[in-house]
């Protein structure tokens, strides 16, 4: 990810979220919290597909703010890594998650899909949802 992507996603990524867009992602996506194109129904489907549950672990890259990792560790109860380059969309994640008693088991490392710090095999699931 080039300096000039990372810059224009930070600052993207502190914007806070109005009430507009909300109402526009709720009605768009089926949650106010989406941050990307995915849907609500597509996070439901990858509960299944993906056969998270409690213990299992799922690595989201290119997490921005959380979207769909959070949701994703909130409908299984699986434990999840938040994994991004641009400190706000993590900050904002995790302001999320400490918001909610569910999402205790949800950790966050600043890495780039290409230079992952984890062993092989550390993960039962891995998505990656628009991340270009």
């Amino acid at each position: 990810m080039t300096q000039e992507l990372v810059e224009g996603y930070q600052a993207r990524y502190a914007r806070a979220q109005g009430e507009a867009e909300r109402a526009v992602r709720l009605a768009t996506f089926g949650s106010a919290e989406a941050g990307g194109w995915t849907t609500i129904r597509q996070v439901e489907q990858l509960t299944s597909r993906l056969g998270l549950s409690p213990g299992k672990r799922l690595l989201d890259v290119g997490s921005g703010r959380g979207w769909p990792g959070l949701e994703l560790s909130r409908l299984t109860g699986c434990d999840t890594v938040l994994s991004d380059v641009p400190v706000a969309g993590l900050a904002s994640a995790c302001a999320r998650a400490d918001a909610d008693p569910v999402l205790r088991r949800v950790s966050f490392v600043r890495a780039s899909g290409t230079a992952l710090p984890f062993r092989a095999g550390a993960f039962d699931a891995i998505v990656h949802t628009d991340v270009l």
